[in-house]
């Protein structure tokens, strides 16, 4: 056993549904088997730049089963302000990192567990390795784009909100005789979309992997109605591009994000088609709501394995899941490798397999 008797836990990053059930994992296996000390950081590493620091002791009677059951996280999270590159009220940005620090060490852990995606992980890793914290990481990201991990904590129940959605749109397209277009997340990657689609009877499926040209698209809901369909589903990831190459983006505050290819796909499709469309943008409701089974289950295995992690002595690794077992792995690995849709793999043959059109006219060899 290591001489590790306080261990911070954080979430960071968007939130998403299964982030309670990694961090009770965390404290009742450290806390319950291990007799640490487990503190709860609020607001991600704000909670260690607020001054007095935001910080709770985490009690295992806590965690009832009303909490794995909530999404969100009730450490609160945040997905703003680099430590490195701090901006300020007056515009300015400075490096705030060695405050972050110090916060650290004003709470006397012994190590940090840190549920976070790729941006997150890059930064907490470099305030661990100039702080000297013992750090290991959980990945969480309904994109499910970190490369070291098969999945990360929240995907599946994305996936699910957005099948649901697909399946609460089918019968309003066929009732109308309408092509529905659903807007899903997928910051750079889109399995999102495709799992969805793929599992929501989707038509098409449109991903930032595959350049679209939309005109397979009409072709494949003309073929449709020429046998008979009075209807179409299509998926579309938000960071999918258009046929001119750019990308969708509205204004967020202070910031743009992805958002509007839903609606400029559906313009399209209308004037190629002449068909009546509609658009849903999902949004936010992926991120919220009720974990599914899966989520709770992964996040559990990794929570207890991150705390095993640190028991073993080891740190500056990320857990994950990978051919049904949990691993661990460098966190370097983790923020230097991305995982977007292999075109050459299972769920892509299986679409194409399918007849679903991914908007670049290949077929099933």
């Amino acid at each position: 056993m290591s001489e590790i008797r306080r261990i911070g836990i954080l979430t960071s990053g968007g939130d998403c549904a299964g982030l309670n059930a990694a961090v009770r994992a965390v404290t009742l296996h450290a806390h319950g088997n291990l007799g640490w000390t487990v503190v709860g950081i609020q607001k991600g590493t704000l909670g260690l730049l607020s001054r007095p620091l935001q910080y709770e002791t985490l009690d295992p009677r806590r965690f009832t089963g009303q909490l794995l059951r909530m999404g969100g996280t009730v450490l609160g999270t945040t997905n703003k302000g680099d430590a490195f590159d701090y901006p300020m009220p007056d515009g300015s940005r400075i490096d705030r990192s060695g405050e972050i620090i110090e916060g650290y060490r004003q709470l006397r852990l012994d190590a940090l567990i840190g549920i976070g995606g790729d941006g997150s992980f890059a930064i907490l890793r470099r305030l661990a390795q100039q702080g000297g914290i013992r750090l290991v990481g959980i990945p969480k990201t309904i994109d499910n784009d970190v490369g070291s991990t098969e999945s990360a904590v929240g995907h599946a129940s994305a996936v699910a909100a957005a099948t649901e959605a697909l399946d609460h749109l089918q019968p309003t397209a066929a009732s109308h005789d309408r092509v529905m277009v659903l807007e899903v997340m997928g910051r750079d990657a889109g399995h999102i979309a495709l799992s969805a689609g793929i599992a929501g009877g989707a038509d098409a499926i449109l991903i930032p992997e595959i350049p679209a040209d939309l005109a397979h698209v009409a072709a494949k809901i003309q073929a449709l109605k020429a046998h008979g369909r009075n209807f179409a589903l299509v998926v579309v990831a938000e960071a999918v591009r258009t046929e001119t190459g750019e990308a969708m983006r509205q204004a967020a505050g202070e910031t743009a994000s992805y958002g509007g290819i839903g609606h400029w796909v559906a313009a399209r499709l209308e004037e190629l088609t002449g068909a009546e469309t509609r658009v849903a943008v999902l949004g936010h409701i992926q991120r919220g709501g009720k974990p599914i089974a899966q989520d709770r289950l992964i996040a559990s295995a990794l929570g207890v394995h991150a705390v095993d992690v640190l028991a073993e002595g080891r740190h500056d690794r990320l857990v994950a899941w990978r051919n049904r077992i949990v691993i661990d792995v460098p966190l370097e690995d983790a923020i230097r490798t991305y995982a977007a849709v292999d075109l050459e793999g299972p769920l892509v043959h299986t679409a194409r397999s399918l007849g679903i059109s991914l908007g670049d006219g290949a077929s099933t060899p």
